[in-house]
């Protein structure tokens, strides 16, 4: 396995740069769904040469990146009704039809925020579970399960500093060993043979890194030995 790249003269990222490390990580001409919230982001980071065709699941194929004040069209918007930009060739067509090409498994990659990430790819990001929270289902577990790869996109901490990655899931799940990959402020993860790992870190260390993240530490050991 690639040892682990430590970034540790730069860091922890912006969201800008969490979106842009992740849009350069999505495969040329693939078909793509960015969740709403944190993953809208990297429309605005993808090149337009590299075939990549958004899908948004109020419908639409071809979506662009964010709309500028003299580009708004009140009639397009994304999921998460932000006025966004369109793509030669871009299509629109029912909310239902959209949900099929999810369900389907006709996208190639979703992008999504999380609450909780297990260790195993469990994904958390509807509900905390706590009384009066108001649940935020909308297409997420359909995404999750339907995509090929589930990309996640969020902060490595909570307000409290809790980390969002995990033994495994307390919250209600979205779907169970759906993600791939997650992007962090302070570190890139990748899920090889059912086991969460690191591939860079920014403005840490790999043994801070697994100081702060206690499920991490056992895969860090491994790293520092094989290296």
């Amino acid at each position: 396995m690639t040892s682990v790249v430590e970034h540790t003269d730069r860091g922890p990222l912006r969201s800008a740069e969490i979106a842009a490390r992740l849009a350069a990580d999505i495969p040329r001409g693939s078909y793509v769904n960015l969740g709403i919230g944190r993953p809208t982001a990297v429309a605005d980071h993808l090149p337009a040469d590299a075939g990549i065709v958004l899908h948004t699941e109020n419908g639409m194929l071809g979506m662009g990146r964010a709309a500028r004040p003299d580009e708004v069209d009140p009639d397009l918007i994304n999921a998460g009704k932000i006025p966004v930009t369109e793509t030669p060739g871009a299509a629109y067509f029912h909310h239902a039809d959209s949900f099929a090409m999810m369900r389907g498994g006709h996208l190639d990659v979703c992008v999504l925020g999380a609450f909780q990430v297990s260790v195993t790819g469990d994904l958390a990001n509807w509900h905390t579970g706590e009384p009066g929270a108001i649940p935020a289902v909308g297409g997420a577990m359909d995404l999750a399960i339907g995509a090929k790869d589930t990309y996640v996109i969020t902060s490595l901490f909570g307000k409290d500093g809790t980390p969002k990655l995990v033994p495994s899931c307390t919250y209600p799940l979205t779907g169970r060993r759906c993600v791939s990959r997650v992007y962090t402020d302070y570190a890139t993860l990748v899920l090889t043979d059912g086991t969460l790992r690191v591939r860079e870190t920014y403005g840490i260390s790999l043994g801070e890194l697994a100081e702060r993240v206690p499920c991490l530490a056992p895969r860090a050991q491994s790293a520092q030995l094989r290296e």
